[in-house]
């Protein structure tokens, strides 16, 4: 199992702009994906954006997003820094909430997966908070 340290979140207001970061362990996994993920008050996790590092990928990896932030928010890594990063550009209120990165590693070439509980080791989360 790895280890995650998310950092860079803040109070910002709408229309603003974040950069989350995930440090991590070095992986000795074949395939992974590195994800992140946001749960609001109340509400459920919910997968934003993932990562698919390791074979089938080139370095920079394959990027995936929910709907919700596509063309706001963009996932990259540094492999250099073993650090993933999420941009979160033209923020809302509702993308407030405790934003976690998260590690799964994949047995296939298959897309990030969006459920919490294929996760293995998670970050202990940075707060968003986007004000009107």
């Amino acid at each position: 199992q790895g280890q995650l340290m998310e950092s860079g979140g803040g109070s910002v207001q709408a229309g603003g702009s974040l950069r989350l970061s995930c440090a991590t362990s070095e992986f000795s996994y074949r395939r992974y994906c590195v994800s992140w993920f946001r749960q609001a008050p109340g509400e459920e996790r919910d997968w934003v954006a993932g990562i698919r590092s390791g074979v089938d990928t080139d370095g920079h990896g394959d990027t995936y997003y929910s709907d919700s932030v596509k063309g706001r928010f963009t996932i990259s890594r540094d492999n250099g820094k073993n650090t993933v990063y999420l941009q979160l550009n033209a923020l809302k209120p509702d993308d407030t909430a405790m934003y976690y990165c998260a590690v799964d590693e994949l047995w296939y070439p298959i897309p990030c997966r969006q459920a919490p509980a294929e996760y293995d080791s998670w970050g202990q989360g940075t707060q968003v908070t986007v004000s009107s």
